[in-house]
């Protein structure tokens, strides 16, 4: 008797697969306006609007003395108005020359002239947030105002320039991740034909939204601004974990590549510092006793 004969027809399970289509870049011109020869960028409105809302932000911590040390803020409203105009010249003078010294060094050595040619694009966060604090230190030694409490006002409206300039980064199509199979993928214009991850809105939610909730509840809740050098270490921390985090999803400089092991960047490697200041802010903040606001 011929059993395999009377064995039931093997059943074929047909498995369906759901094709996700990648996301289209949105159809949005790197370009806000124009007035004649002048060409206004999406970039360029993002860098003012994030010194603009941060002077705003200050201001309103500012005229709220209980938050501070011993009731006395680092500075008055109009001082931190004053400021204003300095962090625009630090953060495009320290932004670009982080990014000549700390990524592309021997190209600029070669061509000096480019190093003003800023529209093509070239800017460091590290060199920026050096090029603040190296202001701030200036600009309060000035006004004989506490460091500490001046660098973390500075931390706690710098997540709103950070939230503006990687959603400017993303219009601009720049900063883009690697390949990705997830809903969320995103074709970008000269990314290729396959969907990667837009990092520059994880970048944006995490080192921009998500850390300045953070803040805020730390400020306003924990009375953070009490223990000074307290807010800007926890600045510290989120932006270089974020950061780091991050850069596991991002492609890195074409001209600079992975340092080591294909996933060590340059952006990791100068966020260790960022993470080590924040720690160490954070350690000395801690064991100063809180003073009590009223």
């Amino acid at each position: 008797m011929d059993l395999t004969s009377a064995a039931p027809p093997r059943m074929v399970r047909q498995i369906r697969v759901k094709v996700v289509p990648p996301v289209p870049f949105p159809d949005i011109s790197p370009i806000a306006f124009e007035l004649g020869p002048l060409v206004v960028r999406w970039y360029g409105l993002a860098y003012l609007a994030g010194v603009a809302l941060g002077v705003l932000y200050g201001v309103a911590l500012l005229n709220r003395p209980s938050l501070w040390f011993d009731n006395k803020p680092p500075f008055s409203p109009g001082e931190w108005l004053d400021f204003g105009f300095w962090a625009v010249f630090a953060i495009i003078i320290g932004g670009r020359l982080g990014y000549v010294l700390f990524y592309d060094p021997l190209h600029y050595l070669a061509d000096p002239v480019a190093i003003f040619q800023t529209w093509d694009g070239g800017m460091s966060f590290h060199g920026g947030l050096l090029g603040l604090v190296v202001a701030l230190a200036v600009f309060g030694l000035r006004k004989k105002a506490s460091f500490l409490s001046g660098i973390d006002l500075l931390g706690a409206v710098s997540t709103l320039g950070l939230l503006l300039g990687r959603l400017a980064n993303f219009i601009n199509g720049e900063l883009y991740g690697k390949v990705t199979l997830m809903p969320w993928g995103v074709v970008f214009p000269n990314g290729g034909p396959l969907p990667r991850h837009p990092t520059q809105l994880y970048e944006a939610a995490l080192e921009g939204l998500a850390l300045f909730v953070v803040i805020r509840l730390v400020t306003h809740l924990g009375h953070g601004l009490r223990r000074p050098g307290l807010v800007a270490g926890i600045f510290g921390i989120g932006y270089a974990l974020s950061r780091v985090f991050v850069e596991f999803f991002r492609l890195p400089d074409a001209h600079v590549g992975y340092l080591y092991g294909g996933w060590l960047t340059l952006g990791m490697v100068y966020s260790v510092p960022v993470l080590l200041a924040g720690v160490a802010l954070v350690a000395y903040a801690s064991r100063k006793p809180r003073t009590r606001g009223h």
